[in-house]
């Protein structure tokens, strides 16, 4: 019988050393090694691609005729958008997410809709009859759904090897063993080794495979990081409890950008794919309210209009607040600062309370003025109109800049009944000669746009 070796593992990066290391030398992190058997039994050989032989040889680049990759459609308009145009045969895709967020819920919808395809959902966390349960809800039912319930990876090659399905769910990876390591299910050993597995048999037999994986209390996928290498597609599921959104976003897409996402809205039957999101982030208001203005953004290649709330108040406490939900902190000080510095608001004493409606967090630049305009609102306790929106980002001169793809801003905005939109004037420039049925607003520095809007 062969000795057992021990190795030690940093289970934030996965660095491998032959002892026990208060400090791994590799991501510096403290405390995070751990102990496993990664020994291999001899009598035990992986089963992953049996009778597939694939040879291969170097060939000049030259040679090697371009082809375009194949994809499979999911039945899923949202899930097609974020993995650039749909499934890629042979792929791996990863879904991370936090716990009861939708994952399997998502999985299980699109493998219930793509009936023209046999599909395998091996679930290692829920019961056949779990799975019927939830299936009745959330899907119309599907001959070429097949459910196993298994972990030992040598099993469900067994059954892959007879069923042949033609896309792959895992669920999840983090419960799945193999007997070829000696330690138990979820060490960073067992998920690279099941992983590894899993991606020989996607390439051998050109089988798209799902893989959902748990996250860390630090938001970031469990496992090693190896993990996210290995894999063809990397997706993270994320949305707020208090709000019935969820959002699928790429973060990382070896065939499509990984600036894509999808959004879901989370019902009793399921998710739903939302198909306008700009409608359901804009609150529909009787009266106009001051503190509220409509910022034309981007996410990937989709434009949104999302509505933006400030509240300025007087300082109660010696030190005034800064508060923002969705906005970054640092970003709204800047802006404060330009207000304050080159257009004379006395803003320094008050307090500045800032929420993006929806539970949606925006990095897009292109959001700055309509903050500054829900700013400028608010203290002055005056509304802007409705039908106006805005899209341009604000520079430490307190210049309006121009953003990227004005053109798509401009026309949601158009599309959603806005009657006037704010931009750079320096966007002009950029801008083909077409017609909006939109009124552009050009404008040059911070007093122009106040000028504008409360005359």
């Amino acid at each position: 019988m062969a000795k057992t070796r021990i190795a030690y593992y940093c289970q934030n990066c996965a660095y491998q050393a032959v002892k026990w290391l208060g400090k791994c030398p590799s991501c510096g992190e403290w405390n995070t090694f751990a102990e496993e058997v990664i020994q291999k039994g001899k009598a035990q050989a992986s089963s992953v691609g049996q009778g597939i032989i694939r040879k291969s040889s170097p060939k000049q680049l030259t040679q090697i005729q371009f082809e375009n990759e194949t994809r499979v459609d999911t039945s899923n308009n949202e899930l097609n958008r974020v993995l650039g145009g749909g499934m890629v045969p042979g792929s791996v895709v990863l879904v991370g997410g936090e716990p009861g967020i939708g994952k399997s819920t998502l999985m299980l919808q699109v493998a219930l809709n793509l009936n023209r395809l046999k599909i395998l959902y091996v679930s290692g966390e829920e019961s056949e009859q779990q799975i019927k349960m939830r299936s009745g809800r959330v899907g119309p039912e599907n001959s070429n759904c097949y459910i196993l319930t298994e972990t030992a990876t040598q099993a469900i090659f067994t059954h892959l090897e007879s069923l042949q399905p033609q896309v792959i769910i895992i669920d999840s990876i983090q419960t799945l063993h193999t007997d070829m390591i000696e330690s138990s299910a979820g060490s960073i050993s067992q998920i690279r080794e099941c992983a590894n597995e899993l991606q020989q048999y996607a390439k051998l037999t050109n089988t798209p495979v799902f893989l959902i994986g748990h996250i860390t209390k630090d938001g970031q996928l469990a496992g090693p990081k190896l993990l996210e290498h290995m894999v063809d597609v990397v997706l993270q599921f994320e949305g707020d409890r208090n709000y019935g959104y969820r959002i699928l976003r790429s973060m990382k897409n070896r065939f499509g950008s990984t600036s894509e996402l999808g959004i879901y809205e989370m019902r009793g039957s399921g998710l739903r794919e939302v198909s306008n999101p700009s409608e359901i982030l804009i609150s529909q208001r009787d009266e106009q309210l001051s503190g509220i203005s409509i910022a034309a953004t981007m996410e990937g290649l989709r434009p949104m209009l999302i509505e933006t709330q400030a509240l300025v108040s007087s300082a109660a406490y010696g030190v005034p607040q800064r508060s923002t939900t969705g906005f970054d902190t640092r970003r709204l000080n800047m802006l404060l600062a330009v207000l304050e510095k080159r257009s004379g608001f006395r803003l320094a004493s008050k307090d500045v309370f800032l929420n993006i409606a929806g539970g949606l967090r925006v990095d897009d630049p292109a959001i700055d003025l309509a903050v500054i305009c829900a700013i400028l609102s608010s203290n002055e306790d005056m509304p802007i109109n409705q039908k106006s929106c805005f899209a341009a980002e604000v520079g430490l001169s307190g210049e309006i800049r121009a953003v990227n793809r004005i053109e798509q801003r401009i026309s949601e905005a158009e599309k959603l009944g806005f009657e006037k939109i704010f931009i750079s004037k320096y966007s002009f420039k950029n801008l083909e000669r077409k017609q909006f049925n939109i009124e552009l607003v050009p404008v040059a520095k911070i007093e122009d746009v106040f000028r504008n809007l409360f005359g």
